[in-house]
């Protein structure tokens, strides 16, 4: 150990820093030295840690930005657009109708017997919508319900699955621009395992987003109460269909169109009668759907070829929106929820071979209002200022004359008043207000007669009365001039109305004795009827001329 050869050094030789800031000056230091760049540049810093996951992410948003491109289409619905028209569409016994009234009783709270023709709703304060059963055996219908259709509910049968009438309608619907499609999944009751019915339920959805997107909405009905699907399974559709938005389609802004709600013949029937193949003249009620519809264009009838438009006219709404709080004009008046004139709801309903309308609020009308030959007559006499007076007295003589007529038949004067006081309504031409403007009453028997209004009503009567005074004034004076003629002719006046007097009571005289005889015979003749048949007699002598 005292050698110092064999001692050897155990310290660790010195290693410089390889980070921090002396570290960093003398890497900068360096590089400065070498005439190299003292820039950060890491390559391996802004590389990816999965390539292939990287490609697919960066295609899928690609395709996604694609999706969305589309040409901007011009939207021409109006301020208030028309109903969007929702087709329920699937195979004979899926459960069309019984959605289609279970959507109607759960928007309106009324039950429908008839599924037919177009059912327009109420769907919300802003929002109505028209529903409309698609034949799954008529192709025709099929293909004039894809061009026309907003929404498409597509109805499966859960028990059997999808079936040819689907496929060719989704065909249709891709050819005519494809619209908002959701499906309803029916007749899941009959499944009781609840490990068959999800793989049901996935596999059916799985095949629907095939035909349709990834992602359709669908909906499934479990059941039926009372022939309708539970309202807990009807409000999530009404929820989404509420919800829904719906893009200009090509075909429908290019043409206007019109889903005809109702129809009525209005062929004379004289001509029918002669010719049972005559033209027809219809006339067809429905919303304008699409473009602007002119009174110059030639429309295609479905089924009949093309025709010109004779008229083209606009009318109420029959189911407007909902009114605002506040806005009523009276309290009878109650929103219209439903319009379907097809399914016998309403005013209107239709038979095999005819068509009525109810209309509950006319009790009476006159005959001459039906003749436009007399209408237009009366209007050129009121417009030239006869026609008031005319009309009162074309009232008494019609008024007599029905009169004379129930008196034959034996008519009781109980069953001719509402007749006449239904015409005098009808031909009140002034308000009530108006009327009782001149009115008074008398709050003693005497007493004066107290009459409503203000004071410059009653300076007008003070002036009227004065003047009456003047004149009646004057009137006396111009008789106390010419007294001794006016004497002469009263003394006329006088000696013929005793005579007219004497003459009445003669007529009285004797008709009391023909009374007296005629009642002797029915004595003699006995037997009740005869006894009634001359009291009847006896009044109508006794009634004046």
């Amino acid at each position: 150990m005292g050698d110092s050869g064999l001692v050897q050094d155990v310290h660790k030789g010195h290693r410089p820093r390889q980070a921090g800031a002396k570290a960093k000056k003398k890497e900068i230091h360096q590089k400065k030295k070498k005439g190299l760049s003292t820039d950060r540049h890491n390559p391996r810093a802004f590389s990816v840690a999965n390539i292939k996951r990287t490609q697919r992410n960066t295609q899928r948003n690609l395709d996604r930005q694609q999706q969305k491109e589309h040409v901007p289409l011009v939207d021409r619905t109006e301020a208030l657009p028309p109903p969007s028209l929702v087709v329920v569409m699937g195979p004979k016994g899926c459960g069309k109708t019984t959605l289609i009234r279970s959507l109607v009783k759960y928007y309106t709270g009324q039950n429908l017997s008839d599924v037919l023709g177009p059912i327009t709703v109420v769907a919300g304060k802003s929002k109505r919508i028209t529903l409309f059963e698609c034949p799954s055996d008529d192709l025709c219908a099929m293909l004039d319900l894809a061009k026309t259709a907003d929404l498409v509910l597509l109805m499966v049968d859960g028990s059997f699955g999808f079936e040819m009438e689907t496929f060719e309608f989704l065909n249709m619907l891709q050819t005519h621009g494809f619209p908002k499609v959701m499906g309803v999944m029916s007749h899941l009751d009959g499944l009781k395992n609840n490990k068959a019915l999800n793989k049901t339920k996935k596999r059916l959805k799985q095949r629907f987003w095939t035909e349709i997107y990834q992602g359709a909405k669908m909906f499934y009905l479990s059941g039926v109460i009372n022939h309708k699907y539970l309202k807990g399974e009807i409000r999530n559709i009404t929820l989404y269909i509420s919800r829904m938005k719906y893009r200009p389609l090509t075909w429908r802004n290019t043409h206007p169109y019109v889903l005809v709600d109702r129809f009525e013949d209005i062929t004379r029937p004289e001509v029918l009668a002669a010719t049972p193949q005559a033209e027809r003249d219809l006339v067809l009620y429905g919303f304008v759907r699409g473009a602007h519809l002119k009174p110059s264009m030639k429309v295609h009838v479905i089924g009949a070829g093309d025709y010109d438009m004779q008229t083209v006219d606009a009318l109420p709404d029959p189911c407007p929106l909902p009114e605002k709080e506040g806005s009523r004009s009276s309290l009878k008046t109650k929103d219209t929820l439903l319009y379907a004139p097809m399914a016998n709801v309403g005013a209107v309903r239709y038979d095999a071979d005819a068509m009525y309308i109810n209309l509950r609020h006319l009790h009476y009308t006159k005959p001459d209002a039906l003749d436009p030959a007399a209408r237009a007559a009366a209007a050129a006499a009121v417009a030239s200022g006869e026609g008031e007076e005319g009309s009162e007295e074309e009232e008494e003589e019609s008024s007599s004359e029905e009169e004379g007529e129930e008196g034959k038949k034996g008519g009781v004067g109980r069953k001719r008043a509402p007749a006449e006081l239904v015409r005098r309504l009808q031909d009140v031409s002034h308000g009530l207000d108006e009327k009782l403007e001149g009115a008074g009453m008398r709050l003693f028997a005497g007493g004066e007669l107290l009459k409503g209004g203000g004071e410059e009503e009653e300076e007008e009567e003070e002036e009227e009365e004065e003047e009456d005074e003047e004149d009646e004034e004057e009137d006396e004076e111009e008789e106390e001039e010419n007294g001794g003629a006016l004497g002469d002719n009263y003394d006329d006046d006088d000696e013929e109305e005793e005579e007219e007097e004497e003459e009445e009571e003669e007529e009285e005289e004797e008709e009391e004795e023909e009374e007296e005889e005629e009642e002797e015979e029915e004595e003699e003749g006995g037997g009740g009827g005869g006894g009634w048949g001359g009291q009847r007699r006896r009044q109508q002598r006794r009634s004046p001329p």
